[in-house]
């Protein structure tokens, strides 16, 4: 019984042990299963959705990696429980957990601004830079962020886009381009417009490249970044770095259709409102000619655009290439006007030596036709009564007498006038690294700009062609400029220390010449231009011809220090000998230094958190140069061909005389400019960044030709370095990455610039002026050698000098002052640029604006049609009718008007249609540009010019008409 029971215990106990083992073996094995290898697969997208390759996949605490290929997509084999580190330079890194049931993952990474600025290259001259190590004031566009929509000149690509950095389109017409100032003019008879560099060429046309092929633009503000430019600096410096090749064959093209009308016209009577305004006033001596004519929209059409381009790129490790082709059609809302441009470029790397050597070459060529308008048909079209048909009973151009009273739609129409532009730059670059921190860099450039134009007036034209009885012209002319650059870079880090140095030499060569011919008295107008010796006219100047070179040596040097990525220094110098300068200044130094603190690298720092990510105080001083103004052979006495003649016994001919034509100038040399920089570079919640730019700037040895007295002098006139003229301002830019999530984005913009202008010296003991006349009137009616605008000390360019208005008296007249005064100033006061950018899902839509304020305009178009003397025979406005005016028009402030405006400058909608192949994708978009102005101002449009000294912020008759444009189009990338 006992050993029953015993037996029975027994079984028990063993029973009990073995499922107390059993049901920890099960754990145990609970346990390893869940530390148990798995395979995870996933997908890694960027805020925009678009897959990232080359993303980091890491297992944390192990050497467990691998990393997303081109369609963003890994797979990985890790431990339950463990975390993977998902990184990407640029981006904020992501810590996810695998626990049992994580087999995918769909991850989206994050921009982060303050990540991305500390490995963005920014383009400096002859190099590039982190942009958390810089110094000096540099914007920096991408080319993504560049204006969209109809783009017939690239400097339109960047308006708004650039704090300090004015784009003026003052015309509508598509072949002409637009106006490039920054940081206010500097200069009073040279050139105000920064230097352009292309891929490392300085000093080429912007033109030469198209906005889809660029990468990105570096806007180089002040004086410690732009002297590396030397002489070519002053106002400032434009790098553009164009598109390259890719590591898998991408082909991309975007096409889109446009159509466009003007997009304002001044109110003027219609035919109607004539007739019953001559009835009221019982006008006996009024004509109606019984038509009902709307002189502006005879010379208007809506005008239809269309624009395709196809480029491809492909590469791998050791090469690559791209090239692309562009071809574009405007029609101009004017009719015959227009551009059409063929444009190409083909760009390719080389490496040799494993990757020890590199060659970069490219060539980049275009062509553009267009036909040039005789702008003289716009005040034709203000001045003719609306009662006068365009054509008469007989089907001829219905003509009329009276002074400016030609018909314009037959100046148009009996006109032949076709020009061409050819532009092709071409490049060669070799670089060699050695001593693992030594680069050698040799770089050969050619760029070639030719232009012909072609006009003929047949016999029966009305303008000129009759009294000239038929009138041909052909021009032609083009410049070569030539480059060698050769420079050696340093760059070594060691320890916390950073070290960066460039040295070089540049040799700049430049040769410009062309011929023209013209001809009248053509028996018949079958030739056209193409027979000028068909011409019997013969006359002193009919055919002419130049040539001249310039060249430019320069040697230079840069060096860049930074300690810990918190305390930076730059120090640049650039000598310059340069053929245009005068005897005794041959050559010219520039100097520039410059230094940065990044405080949110001090410890004390460290207790801001996350609302303040970066900031960074700069500092810089440098002086830098324009040699624009002076141009070739003026430091030197120059011969040229009078108008009077003599008789030579000898071969018992007469000859034309050579007499002096330009004083000497052994003292002529470059205008320079001294600037003072101070900047912040702030960033908040890693998601709003920014800069904040005070600058002044002092030019000294203004260019300007000024009256000598005969004798001692040979001519009356003699260009010379006196002046001095200052800018002072400050800048803001503002990016905020609003909302960034999976399905919705909202980014925006903002620029802000304020610029004050004034001229502090005009003469010195040798040459002396106390005023500059400028904004001629002459050639409107009553004001010949009448001058709107003057140069002075105290005042900027563009100052608006006469007398001020008080309103009309009880008859009428206008009341002004006896004295002249300020009555008004063509510089804004201050200009900004603003967009905004969505995402939802597939859906985007995005709008740009800029603007300029407190600029005055006069409005001398307004001026001369609410003249009293020219009803019935001329129009008028359709205001004249209420204003009361009974006085002729004379120059006052009553004629100057508050330029302001804010352009809402282009809105688009666009849906991405997904593919399979996550690389390649279908977008289709509509955009509006000009799609409305907000401004007080009466006339066509208050972006009028204000580059130059001869009429800046004046409107005078040339309203081609900004168009409206809507545009439709479709992008499509296929990668492979």
């Amino acid at each position: 019984m006992n050993n029953i029971n015993t037996n029975v215990v027994q079984k028990k106990y063993w029973a009990n042990k073995s499922l107390v083992f059993m049901i920890l073996m099960l754990f145990l094995s609970a346990g390893m299963f869940a530390q148990g290898k798995k395979l995870i697969s996933g997908v890694v997208y960027d805020n925009t959705k678009t897959p990232m390759p080359e993303v980091n996949i890491l297992e944390a605490g192990t050497t467990n990696a691998t990393s997303t290929d081109v369609d963003g997509k890994f797979v990985i084999e890790v431990n339950t429980g463990s975390t993977i580190v998902i990184s990407f330079v640029g981006f904020t890194t992501q810590n996810i957990t695998i626990d049992a049931s994580t087999t995918t993952l769909d991850v989206h990474l994050e921009e982060s601004a303050i990540m991305l600025e500390g490995v963005e290259l920014v383009s400096v001259g002859y190099g590039s830079m982190r942009k958390s190590d810089l110094t000096g004031a540099i914007s920096t566009v991408k080319g993504e962020d560049l204006v969209k929509g109809v783009i017939t000149s690239t400097e339109q690509a960047l308006q708004g886009k650039v704090a300090g950095l004015t784009v003026t389109q003052s015309t509508g017409d598509p072949s002409s381009g637009a106006t490039l100032r920054l940081r206010g003019g500097t200069s009073l008879t040279a050139s105000n417009s920064p230097l352009i560099v292309v891929d490392g060429i300085a000093g080429v046309d912007i033109n030469i490249v198209q906005p889809s092929d660029i990468k990105s633009v570096d806007v180089l503000k002040d004086a410690s970044a732009t002297a590396i430019y030397g002489s070519r600096g002053a106002n400032g410096v434009i790098i553009i770095t164009t598109k390259g090749g890719s590591k898998k064959t991408t082909v991309v093209y975007n096409g889109y259709t446009g159509v466009s009308q003007a997009s304002n016209n001044l109110d003027l009577l219609s035919a109607d409102q004539w007739r019953a305004y001559v009835r009221k006033n019982n006008l006996t001596d009024a004509v109606d000619y019984g038509g009902n004519t709307n002189w502006q929209k005879e010379l208007q059409q809506t005008a239809f655009t269309q624009s395709h381009n196809i480029s491809i790129s492909s590469g791998g490790e050791m090469s690559n290439m791209r090239a692309s082709i562009l071809y574009l059609n405007n029609e101009g809302v004017i009719k015959t006007t227009g551009l059409e441009r063929l444009s190409a470029n083909v760009a390719g790397t080389q490496y040799a030596a494993n990757k020890a050597l590199k060659f970069d070459t490219g060539i980049f060529a275009n062509i553009d036709k267009w036909h040039p308008l005789d702008y003289r048909i716009f005040e034709r079209s203000f001045n003719l009564n609306p009662t006068i048909p365009v054509r008469d009973a007989n089907g001829d151009f219905t003509e009329v007498g009276g002074t400016l009273n030609e018909n314009p739609v037959e100046i148009q129409t009996n006109r032949t006038a076709d020009n061409e532009r050819h532009r092709v730059l071409g490049y060669f670059k070799t670089e060699a690294k050695f001593l693992n921190d030594f680069t050698a860099t040799v770089n050969l450039s050619l760029e070639h700009n030719a232009m012909q134009g072609n006009t003929y007036k047949p016999s029966y034209a009305m303008m000129e062609g009759r009294t000239e009885r038929g009138y041909a012209q052909k021009t032609y002319e083009e410049y070569q400029n030539a480059q060698l650059e050769a420079f050696l870079s340093y760059n070594k880090l060691i320890g916390k220390h950073s070290i960066n140095a460039v040295a070089g030499y540049s040799y700049y060569e430049n040769i410009y010449k062309g011929f023209g011919a013209q001809r009248s008295g053509f028996v018949t107008d079958l030739f056209g231009y193409n027979n000028l010796g068909a011409g019997y006219n013969y006359r002193l100047g009919d055919v002419y011809s130049y040539k001249g070179k310039s060249n430019l040596v320069s040697f230079f040097g840069r060096a860049n220090y930074s300690y810990d990525g918190k305390y930076m220094f730059t120090g640049t110098v650039r000598r310059d000998g340069s053929s245009r300068f005068g005897a005794n200044n041959k050559w010219g130094v520039f100097p520039s230094a410059s230094v940065a603190w990044r405080i949110t690298g001090e410890d004390f720092m460290q207790s801001t958190g996350n609302w303040l990510t970066n900031l960074k105080v700069r500092a810089g001083y440098g002086v830098t140069g324009n040699q624009d103004g002076i141009g070739e052979y003026k430091s030197l006495s120059i011969l040229g061909v009078g108008h009077d003649s003599y008789y030579d016994p000898a071969t018992g001919t007469w000859s034309l005389a050579y007499s002096p034509t330009q004083n000497p100038n052994p003292d002529l040399k470059w205008e320079s400019t001294k600037q003072t920089n101070i900047g912040v570079d702030f960033s908040l919640f890693n998601r709003i960044t920014g800069s904040f730019e005070w600058y002044n700037k002092k030019t000294e040895d203004l260019l300007y030709t000024y009256q000598v007295p005969q004798p001692p002098y040979l001519v009356g006139t003699m260009l010379a370095n006196v002046g001095d003229l200052s800018n002072k301002g400050i800048e803001l830019t503002l990016n905020a990455n609003i909302i960034s999530s999976k399905n919705f984005t909202w980014d925006t913009n903002f620029t802000f610039a304020k610029n004050k202008q004034k001229i502090e010296k005009l003469s010195n003991q040798t040459y002396k002026t106390d005023v500059i006349y400028s904004g001629s009137l002459h050639g409107l009616s009553g004001m010949s050698n009448q001058f709107s605008q003057i140069i002075k000390e105290g005042y900027a360019v563009g100052t608006f000098w006469g007398p001020e208005a008080h309103g009309l008296d009880e008859n009428g007249n206008i009341i002004v002052d006896d004295t002249d005064k300020e009555i008004g100033n063509a510089q804004p006061d201050f200009s900004l640029g603003f967009g905004m950018n969505f995402t939802y899902k597939n859906f985007d839509f995005g709008f740009t604006g800029y603007g300029m304020f407190g600029q005055d305009v006069l409005n001398a178009t307004d001026m001369m049609l609410n003249d009293p003397n020219r009803l019935p025979s001329y129009n008028v406005t359709d205001d004249y009718l209420t204003t009361g005016i009974t006085s002729s028009p004379k120059y006052s402030s009553y004629w100057i008007e508050d330029g302001s405006f804010f352009r809402l400058q282009t809105v688009s909608v666009g849906y991405t249609i997904p593919f399979k192949d996550s690389s390649s994708k279908l977008r289709l978009y509509m955009t509006g540009q000009n799609l409305a102005v907000f401004t007080s101002y009466k006339g066509v449009d208050p972006e009028v010019n204000y580059s130059g000294l001869d009429s800046p912020g004046i409107d005078r008759f040339n309203n081609y008409p900004r168009p409206r444009t809507i545009t439709f189009g479709l992008n499509f990338t296929l990668a492979n």
